[in-house]
């Protein structure tokens, strides 16, 4: 059945507060079973085509660039998806591009600066603990039974996901969330959910008090089985042969890799297509477990592959690794599809990621592409607090705070007003100094600019951090580094390359949807992900408040424009 007219239902502000009440404390405990359908029939049912099944899907650090590069060898998962609607300039538009903003707007539909999520970590210097930087998805007032763990919590997102908001209107609905990572599932979960996991050291988890379900404890069980035996590399499809080359990096190489698995090699599996492949395993089962899209009011299943991303900080986003990561992702959605497929489901898909990434200087510099180059120590915190100190006579022990080379930097809580300003001015002046700094915006700069608009591949620096900044909680001041300097210092085993910046490589990202039936079609234009939402809500015929969602509803009826109806 095609994908048509679908229209989005708007309700005052007041009105949906009363229907969608989020926990201040906790998430809401797993049900046993799905809710029996009420006698009396909820006032607002789904549209009349809507799918039984929402399935949003996550690739972690999946590029547009990457998709591009790799779009002509898909021949399962991905080249199904390629066939429906599919916009290639997607574009995470904030600048703070980091797995837990990027899923914090893919289901809430609004960006970091109102979901709160600023980054993955921050400092929060009012903590009442030692240490300061917070974790996006943690509860930073309990402690974990280990030290070196933390309480995994959703407490610090500010918004509603989609997932969310389908169970407060139709009590029946299934909100399901599964990851590599716990930030993702939570992040695209939300806090009313009723089934959600993610790997954790050599297999999947959940939110503290919660018991697995016999679906995760089967799952892990198999998993075991693969880490105590180990398992054989992948082998390399002929057309990865030409990324198969060794790039030095002192004491170790990367770009030949084939993802061998010695036996109780818990790291190795985790950055390697075998999670991927194990969490939608897992998410397959969890459809049956929780009967995912047969019931009369729509489900949201969300699932973030995590793999491409620690393949892309471990090796890159080119060499043997990541072709073999693209090639063996898109055999596993294959077979995740076809298992939906044969359970009979009318289930509709959106693809996307969470960011995009870059590929590490050395590799970069071999192919004469653009100057990239590592980030020099002069960035870092103490660097800056010496210089910072020897401008203005202030203390330099711990006056400059932050969490890496770029992005937000905190000044030290316990400076008087005057001091700080004269502090934050010194330390912009020290950052747009440095020949490797494209910008440096102070807190009011940012909260004084006005909010982002126009297509987001036009977006100013500034607007791109504004997208980012969540006053409670954002730096004094906020980093960009220049394209193509990369803020790790030295590469190590694991890391040599990464992400965060506000460039379009780190920005763009695919956004697919596929439908069984839909008219397939491509529009270049850029989106954003924060489009997602209110897209799915539309084809749900979920009713949503006014100026819930900072994106805008996608037509996915082929381009004739009424497929939306009354948008958000």
């Amino acid at each position: 059945m095609a994908l048509r007219r679908f229209r989005s239902v708007t309700l005052g502000a007041a009105a949906l507060a009363a229907m969608l009440v989020l926990p201040h404390a906790g998430l809401a405990r797993p049900a046993a079973k799905r809710a029996p359908v009420p006698a009396t029939a909820p006032a607002v049912q789904p549209a009349p085509n809507a799918p039984r099944l929402i399935v949003a899907i996550s690739i972690d650090q999946f590029s547009a660039d990457l998709f591009a590069q790799y779009r002509s060898h898909f021949t399962g998962g991905l080249a199904r998806l390629a066939t429906g609607a599919v916009f290639p300039a997607g574009y995470q538009s904030h600048a703070a591009t980091e797995t837990c903003p990027g899923h914090s707007t893919i289901l809430t539909g609004v960006h970091p600066a109102r979901t709160g999520i600023i980054a993955n970590t921050w400092i929060d210097q009012s903590a009442l603990r030692a240490k300061k930087t917070v974790y996006c998805a943690e509860d930073e007032t309990k402690a974990a039974a280990d030290p070196k763990d933390y309480v995994a919590s959703v407490g610090h997102l500010l918004v509603p996901t989609l997932g969310e908001r389908v169970k407060a209107l139709w009590p029946t609905s299934r909100n399901v969330a599964v990851s590599g990572k716990d930030r993702a599932a939570l992040m695209m979960g939300g806090h009313v959910i009723d089934s959600v996991y993610w790997w954790k050291g050599a297999g999947f988890t959940s939110l503290d008090g919660r018991t697995l379900s016999a679906a995760a404890v089967n799952e892990n069980k198999a998993l075991a089985d693969v880490l105590a035996q180990g398992a054989p590399e992948f082998a390399l499809p002929d057309w990865c042969s030409g990324k198969a080359r060794a790039i030095p990096l002192g004491a170790f190489s990367v770009g030949t890799g084939r993802f061998a698995l010695a036996a109780g090699d818990k790291n190795a599996f985790r950055a390697s297509p075998r999670i991927d492949r194990a969490t939608l395993d897992l998410a397959t089962e969890l459809v049956d477990e929780n009967k995912l899209g047969k019931a009369a009011t729509p489900d949201v299943l969300a699932v973030s592959l995590s793999a491409t991303d620690y393949v892309g900080h471990a090796y890159g986003t080119e060499g043997s690794e990541m072709c073999i990561q693209l090639h063996q992702l898109d055999l596993a959605l294959g077979d995740f599809f076809t298992a939906l497929d044969q359970r009979g489901l009318d289930y509709a898909v959106v693809l996307t990621a969470d960011h995009g990434g870059f590929d590490l200087p050395e590799r970069l510099g071999e192919q004469a592409l653009p100057v990239s180059h590592r980030v020099s120590k002069s960035l870092l915190p103490d660097a800056l607090s010496a210089a910072v100190a020897a401008k203005t006579g202030l203390d330099a022990n711990g006056l400059v705070l932050s969490d890496g080379a770029s992005g937000d930097i905190w000044l030290r809580r316990d400076l008087a007003p005057a001091d700080k300003a004269r502090a934050v001015e010194a330390l912009k002046a020290e950052l747009l100094a440095n020949p490797e700094v494209a910008a440096a915006f102070t807190a009011d700069e940012i909260a004084a600019s006005p909010a982002p608009s126009g297509s987001p591949e036009t977006w100013p620096l500034i607007a791109r951090a504004k997208a980012s900044f969540y006053k409670p909680l954002s730096g004094d001041v906020v980093l960009m580094l220049k394209r193509g300097v990369v803020p790790i210092p030295a590469a190590g085993p694991g890391y040599v390359a990464t992400h965060g910046s506000p460039w379009d490589y780190d920005r763009r990202v695919p956004i697919l949807f596929w439908r069984k039936g839909m008219t397939g079609f491509e529009q270049p234009s850029p989106v954003e992900t924060v489009d997602i939402a209110p897209t799915l809500a539309a084809l749900i015929g979920l009713p949503v408040p006014a100026g819930a969602f900072d994106g805008r509803c996608l037509d996915l009826d082929a381009g004739t424009g009424d497929t939306c109806g009354a948008r958000p």
